[in-house]
């Protein structure tokens, strides 16, 4: 069986392929969705949004005036015997606070903003192969079940598993950074607080402890319960431990005044990797165009990728646009190559800078030392969330924002 023919189909629900989809039917092409999922489902994920991911919301109009919403400020940080607080920065080009919202609602909502601009989405269709023309073009995909679907372009938005990628032989590059996290929901009596919790020094109790590579967090939902988790953004730089087994050393170790109990029944322990350093390249071949963790977006300085894939759903469907103006033909071809180009000058730098700062995150004995004297000078934090949140005005900015971008344009982006 085979579908009619579509201009775009997207393949993935998530907010990259959600972002995509609203962008494309907003602009009047015929877009249909297919996910292989049922919606609302359980996605692994720390449910923070940065004001990257508000900006992202906001230019699509999505309503954050419900209750399912929660809003935080900015994040504590724990590391070396200090703690400090820190607002989010209050910038020109960057909304001033953040939001969290479980991905089981957060992805559905999407799904339905983008119907909603006149995309269709199919759920539960399992997407096995692409379609190729006789010239070894992408003009479709094929279901699980074998029913075919026609189209100019495809966005895959699958994620880290890049089925259809790995099929045109664009594998994940191995020499650069994957991350991996664990999660859970855990009851909580600091469920409403207006900060997030990030641990960058995962020590045992004691001053002679063993420290342990990775980070913390800690999540509240305003729902009775936080989001938990622990996440390691190199695996290249593990320990013989995995991930579960130091996520349950580093809960035993919190003190009482985080508000959770280790034994507390919580909801399944849930792991994914976190694909960063735009390790799947290039992303645009053949009339295939990767979006979101597809593509290896996540930021690899603290894992955020909700943010990145509404972006790159926007970035890659502004292409497609530009793309689908023109003639088929090398002018249209032209124009959907500049996608991994603008993806490596818009991404490239930082994602270079973040794999140094993942080889220092690495040394726990550095780590402890640097967090130690740092955290004592909230300035230099608020520096740092910068940086590691890739928030700044740029060249419009401050001296803090200036340095930044010099920093950005000094460091090579490939």
């Amino acid at each position: 069986m085979v579908d009619q023919q579509r201009d775009v189909v997207v393949v993935g629900a998530g907010p990259a392929g959600s972002s995509a989809a609203y962008w494309l039917a907003r602009a009047g092409l015929d877009v249909l969705v297919l996910e292989k999922s049922h919606f609302p489902r359980e996605k692994v994920c720390g449910d923070g949004l940065t004001p990257r991911g508000v900006a992202a919301l906001a230019a699509m109009d999505v309503d954050v005036a419900d209750d399912g919403w929660v809003r935080h400020r900015g994040l504590r940080v724990h590391g070396g015997g200090q703690v400090v607080e820190v607002d989010w920065p209050r910038l020109a080009r960057w909304p001033s606070g953040g939001l969290i919202r479980t991905r089981a609602d957060l992805d559905a909502q999407l799904a339905r903003h983008a119907v909603a601009a006149g995309a269709e989405v199919r759920f539960g269709v399992t997407v096995a192969e692409p379609l190729l023309d006789d010239a070894g073009r992408v003009c479709g995909v094929r279901a699980a079940d074998g029913e075919e679907f026609r189209s100019t372009l495809v966005i895959s938005a699958e994620g880290l598993s890049g089925r259809l990628a790995k099929a045109l032989g664009l594998n994940r590059r191995t020499d650069v950074p994957l991350g991996v996290a664990v999660r859970q929901y855990l009851p909580t009596t600091r469920s409403h607080d207006p900060y997030l919790d990030i641990s960058f020094d995962l020590t045992d109790h004691g001053p002679d402890a063993e420290s342990m590579p990775g980070y913390g967090w800690f999540f509240g939902m305003g729902d009775g319960t936080a989001n938990v988790g622990f996440g390691l953004l190199d695996t290249r730089y593990a320990g013989d431990d995995d991930t579960r087994t130091v996520y349950r050393r580093w809960l035993r170790s919190l003190p009482a005044s985080w508000g959770i109990d280790p034994d507390a029944p919580g909801t399944p322990l849930r792991g994914a990797g976190l694909p960063t350093s735009l390790s799947r390249r290039p992303a645009y071949t053949r009339g295939l165009l990767l979006v979101g963790d597809s593509a290896g977006t996540v930021n690899p300085f603290n894992g955020e990728g909700i943010s990145y894939a509404m972006e790159t759903g926007r970035t890659g469907a502004g292409v497609v646009l530009a793309a689908l103006a023109k003639p088929a033909g090398p002018a249209r071809e032209a124009e959907l190559r500049r996608y991994p180009e603008i993806l490596r000058r818009e991404f490239g730098a930082h994602h270079r800078l973040g794999g140094l700062f993942l080889k220092g995150l690495a040394r726990p004995e550095l780590v402890r030392f640097a967090t130690a004297h740092g955290l004592k000078r909230p300035a230099a934090v608020s520096i740092a969330l910068r940086l590691m949140g890739n928030l700044s005005d740029g060249r419009d900015g401050d001296a803090v924002d200036r340095t930044l971008d010099v920093l950005h344009r000094l460091t090579p982006s490939r």
